[in-house]
């Protein structure tokens, strides 16, 4: 049995696969689960490339949902008869009508023929949309990765996301109004687009591998923020006490060299040149709309053996778990992935946050949320080696 967890994947057979997809209903509303034939692009090429409760067949038998009941949904899809332009079917899931959140499933599974088994953890997804999985040519082989992609929206946006044209449901019938003269006709509204929510890392979603496209990595973004608090006569949150929340990051490059990014003593390093990582900017208080910002040139992403993001309280007593600190990490093409530093606390001074690996190009991100007296002890904790001394800003 291969278990896959979010970003995970494994190689299927060419030719007839069962998917077979177990839920726990959520009582007085429905759960209808899809799939959708994709081109290159990632959109289907008209109605036909989509399979759901309204039309169980298509493509000639290729890819048909065999059984849909409230709590489970099974799919066949014959791999070999796939045409050449297909590069993907995707299996979805939506709550009709959204009225619930996914957060609601406490169970969801596929199992797919070969002995291919994926546990999608549910808890805390708002979503009422998920992208399941998706079976992709990868070298004329075929693979089948495990998704688990919040989205914005129920079936109508997630189709439109996949290129599908979904009518406008028919007026009322209203009594016929007196002639009048035709107005122009307006101009074809503009497609929808619909943005891939977050996909929260917590105890329950530790980490997720994003594999490089054909356009690659882009400018990956990592963004601290906190919320700012009403002034207050006094306490830990006065404004005239301002509390001075940092960003950071530990790095490794493939060739050995290893250094650290932060204000703290301006190691604000270059996108240009290595370490390829650069800070942007430091808040000194929490005001700035949109907090702290890390760079990375994902451009050289090959160079990058490991990055480690960590927060960091130059002043004021440590308590993180009333900064309500979040970092999002954003990658062009790939979910916002989104690390809270509020959820256990801690009366240290150092957060480690997440942890980013280069595997074989792809980058594997790692919830880590755990405390540290300082830098000096976290680098130990993580295996860094570097000699730390005092700094200021």
């Amino acid at each position: 049995m291969v278990a896959l967890v979010p970003g995970g994947n494994a190689p299927v057979a060419t030719g007839q696969l069962s998917v077979d997809i177990n839920y726990t209903p959520i009582p007085g509303a429905d759960i209808d689960v899809s799939a959708f034939i994709l081109n290159a692009a990632g959109k289907v090429r008209g109605d036909s490339d989509m399979c759901f409760y309204g039309q169980t067949s298509v493509l000639g038998g290729v890819v048909q949902m065999t059984e849909s009941s409230a709590g489970r949904a099974v799919f066949t899809v014959d791999l070999s008869k796939l045409e050449p332009v297909v590069e993907k079917v995707a299996l979805t899931a939506t709550i009709y009508e959204n009225k619930a959140s996914f957060d609601r499933v406490s169970q969801l599974s596929l199992n797919i023929t070969g002995g291919i088994e994926a546990q999608l953890a549910t808890a805390g997804m708002q979503e009422t949309a998920l992208i399941l999985g998706e079976f992709y040519r990868r070298q004329g082989e075929w693979k089948f990765r495990c998704v688990a992609q919040g989205f914005a929206g129920g079936l109508e946006p997630l189709a439109k996301h996949f290129g599908v044209e979904v009518a406008a449901p028919a007026p009322a019938a209203t009594p016929t109004p007196p002639p009048a003269p035709v107005p122009p006709t307006p101009p074809a509204a503009a497609k929808s687009s619909v943005s891939l929510s977050k996909v929260t890392l917590d105890k329950t979603r530790t980490t997720i591998s994003l594999e490089k496209t054909a356009a690659g990595f882009g400018e990956i973004k990592v963004n601290l923020n906190w919320n700012q608090r009403p002034a207050k006569s006094g306490g830990f949150f006065a404004r005239s006490k301002s509390i001075d929340l940092d960003v950071g990051c530990l790095y490794e490059l493939q060739n050995g060299q290893k250094g650290v990014v932060q204000a703290l003593g301006k190691a604000f390093g270059s996108l240009t040149h290595e370490p390829y990582i650069q800070l942007m900017g430091d808040d000194r208080t929490g005001s700035v709309a949109g907090g702290e910002w890390l760079h990375i040139n994902g451009a050289k992403w090959s160079e990058v053996r490991r990055i480690l993001f960590f927060a960091f309280i130059y002043e004021g007593v440590p308590n993180w778990k009333e900064t309500d600190g979040v970092v999002t990490i954003y990658i062009p093409g790939q979910p916002d992935i989104e690390v809270r530093l509020n959820e256990e606390g801690g009366r240290e001074g150092v957060c480690a946050i997440a942890l980013l690996e280069n595997v074989n190009g792809a980058v594997k991100v790692t919830r880590q949320v755990d405390f540290h007296r300082g830098h000096a002890v976290m680098d130990k904790a993580y295996g860094w080696g570097m000699r730390w001394t005092a700094g200021s800003k």
